[in-house]
């Protein structure tokens, strides 16, 4: 069967996906069609990957009236958000995080577009939120996956499968939607757009997406007298080109550019009462933005399928923050001190891989891939009237002048850059030991080299400048794999799964400056041990997960804070274990009735005490939960749909709630511990108009998404209604 072939079923296989989304095997589709996944770099059934897969499908993402990532992701069992700002906020799986904040190097979920790496090999610019707009679904691996995926994925990997041109069919379609928060001055909306154009039937096509989503803020700054401060406009461009010129041969190319602009940032500083307000003597933006530019071409050689990819990101971010909420103005000039941080990374991947027929008792992935980054970031502290004040006082200052140590009243400069290489070989194999019975190993061999080079220019402050650019860190390893599945019928299976996953290490940004803090910090590595189990009752009207593992986390890299400028830094020490259950349950009694249910029970905790120099007793005792894990997660979903009556009525009730948990680990604050309700409906007008109306966070629950410094963190977005309308030729 050729490539064209295998897409087409692929695809409708999506398209199908009627009510639900899929977690692990448990996926409600209409006339039984299985989601088709690639979690293993080859396309599979979500049914029958051994380990924890969940995948949310188009119909879903459309139905949930769903946007970034806020949206539908944490209704994935075992998934946590910390929606701090747009452009750099993160998923956190089975609690493998440090933070409620932002990890002070690599994240520890690995994210990728279309199987294309969007996370460089050391601190992220940017961690991409890619709009719903166009997605065909979103995969969702939970658990390590070094084998397959290389660095950062720790906790596991979020896969963006975006549409990609379809060489048989000419197709146009339009999203837009209008809404308004409360709170919010002005309202919302969004505009989005798709056409496929194929060039030549059956072999040449190209697919352009384009869309501007505007957010209205509802923060408001008191010092700036700035009602919605927090506005955030999005834009985006995706194009991408398929050429099939023989049935064994497929070329595809995919560019996508997406931006953040976000006017004030969106947490608030905590205390009675509960507040949408913040304060602060500047807006402090935050502009992000992404480009990807990947090649793929799949080459069907009859023993086995070669797939080559390449692909270069670039990224940028701009931000200023107000530091005087901290600790007030600067005694010298009595102004305040405002931080600014400028960065770009630029990342070249390369992956070449055959595979084996998906047919036959002995089935085998091997390959190969090397990653170069290159990153640039310098940080800065603004004091105006530093330097006149320098020039007035040359006695505190040895006599130096404004000039030298703060030009433009640039009280700190500190120069960062860092340049990565990873290269590593991988592969996987399975053996139908019987045909019931199958046994999966795999490996990746790895080795990785960073340059970074940290300089800390003339400053107001007094301290000496410092170049540290020590001897590039070399680091290599084997990251092994091993199932084994048990699947004697098609309504059933169980399995078991060995993984692993690691993260590079780095340099500290702050180390120059503040005393006592480490220059370097090591790679750290997480190891997986998970059974599972589905099955299919009452023919298929009921599917079920369940999933228990273990992960034990060693030389934890943690994020922690000083207590006087509160500047970030990393340590290795310590380990954590982390034990759960997650358990998916869909239901469907009906044709036009569905309900499912994700429960997840997670406890992660250090296992030895994790060293702070800064805190009480020098550490975090072991026992210390680890910040944002929560224990428990649950979201529930009911539709009610009528395909068969005239305008096919459709309406939704979805829920979600996360149980409380600490955002450091000195652990005075808790986030979560709150129930969020959302409401959806819609009709459909000659078969290509869909209408509808959704009503977000119902009730309007107040609850703390994260808090990086105890005292100061984002909130959930009040009560949002609104209305779409979408449009298909297909």
């Amino acid at each position: 069967m050729g490539f064209a072939s295998i897409r087409r079923i692929a695809a409708c296989g999506i398209s199908v996906l009627a009510l639900g989304y899929a977690t692990g095997a448990a996926a409600q589709e209409v006339d039984d069609t299985e989601i088709v996944v690639t979690a293993a770099k080859r396309e599979q059934s979500v049914r029958d990957v051994s380990g924890s897969v969940s995948a949310v499908s188009e119909a879903t993402l459309q139905k949930l009236n769903a946007q970034s990532l806020s949206d539908y992701i944490t209704r994935v069992p075992g998934v946590i958000f910390n929606d701090y700002q747009p452009g750099v906020s993160e998923v956190v799986i089975r609690g493998v995080a440090s933070s409620t904040y932002h990890e002070a190097n690599q994240a520890t979920t690995g994210y990728y577009l279309n199987e294309v790496p969007l996370i460089e090999p050391g601190f992220p610019l940017v961690i991409p939120d890619v709009d719903s707009f166009d997605v065909a679904r979103v995969e969702v691996l939970r658990g390590p996956q070094g084998t397959l995926f290389g660095s950062s994925s720790l906790g596991g990997a979020i896969n963006y499968v975006v549409n990609e041109a379809d060489p048989s069919r000419f197709d146009v379609g339009f999203e837009g939607n209008l809404a308004t928060t409360k709170g919010a001055g002005e309202a919302s909306y969004a505009a989005k757009a798709m056409v496929n154009l194929p060039i030549v039937t059956d072999k040449l096509a190209v697919r352009l997406v384009a869309l501007q989503r505007y957010d209205a803020g509802y923060l408001d700054n008191t010092l700036l007298g700035e009602d919605g401060s927090n506005d955030l406009r999005v834009r985006g461009l995706r194009g991408s080109i398929v050429f099939t010129p023989t049935e064994t041969t497929r070329i595809s190319a995919l560019s996508m550019y997406q931006e953040y602009d976000l006017d004030d940032q969106t947490y608030v500083i905590f205390g009675p009462p509960k507040t949408f307000e913040r304060a602060t003597n500047v807006a402090e933006y935050q502009d992000t933005s992404f480009m990807m530019h990947s090649l793929r071409i799949e080459q069907d050689l009859g023993f086995a399928t070669l797939t080559a990819v390449g692909s270069y990101t670039e990224k940028k971010a701009d931000l200023a923050f107000d530091n005087s909420i901290f600790n007030g103005n600067d005694p010298r000039t009595d102004t305040p001190e405002l931080a600014s941080s400028d960065g770009k990374s630029k990342t070249e991947y390369g992956e070449l891989r055959l595979a084996s027929p998906d047919g036959g008792r002995f089935r085998w992935l091997l390959g190969a891939n090397y990653t170069r980054l290159r990153s640039n970031n310098t940080d800065g502290t603004f004091i105006e009237g530093i330097a006149d004040y320098i020039d007035a006082n040359p006695g505190e200052f040895d006599g130096q002048p404004g000039s030298e140590l703060a030009p433009g009243d640039l009280a700190t400069r500190t120069i960062s850059s860092n340049r990565v290489t990873e290269k590593a070989i991988f592969g996987e194999a399975s053996f139908d030991i019987v045909d019931t019975l199958t046994l999966t190993v795999g490996g990746r061999l790895f080795e990785y080299r960073s340059r970074p080079r940290l300089q800390y220019l003339p400053n107001a402050n007094l301290v000496d400048p410092f170049d540290f650019a020590p001897a590039a860190d070399k680091d290599s390893d084997f990251i092994p794999k091993a199932s084994l599945t048990y699947k004697p019928s098609d309504d059933f299976m169980v399995y078991a799964l060995y993984s692993e996953g690691f993260r590079i290490g780095g340099v500290n940004v702050y180390s120059a400056a503040v005393p006592g803090l480490p220059l370097t910090f090591e790679s750290d590595t997480t190891k997986n041990f998970e059974i599972g189990t589905r099955f299919d009752l009452i023919d298929k009207t009921l599917s079920v997960d369940v999933t228990a593992y273990h992960i034990d986390w060693g030389n934890i890299q943690a994020r922690l804070f000083t207590p006087v400028d509160f500047d970030a830094y990393t340590i290795n020490g310590g380990g954590a274990d982390i034990d759960g259950v997650e358990i998916s349950l869909n239901l469907r009694p009906t044709r036009n009735l569905s309900f499912s249910s994700n429960i997840a029970y997670n406890d992660a905790r250090l296992s030895t005490l994790l060293p702070d120099s800064f805190a009480p007793g020098g550490g975090y005792a072991k026992g210390t939960r680890l910040p944002g894990a929560s224990e428990w997660t649950l979201s529930n979903s009911l539709d009610l749909s009528f395909a068969d009556a005239p305008l096919k009525p459709r309406f939704g009730i979805a829920h979600r709630y996360l149980s409380s948990a600490p955002v450091d680990f000195a652990g005075t604050l808790e986030k979560g511990d709150f129930h969020l309700v959302d409401l959806n409906a819609s009709i459909t007008v000659n078969e290509r108009i869909e209408l509808g109306v959704f009503a977000k966070n119902l009730f309007n629950q107040y609850g703390i998404l994260n808090a990086p410094f105890a005292f100061a963190g984002s909130v959930a977005r009040p009560r949002t209604v609104g209305a779409t309308v979408r449009f298909s030729l297909d």
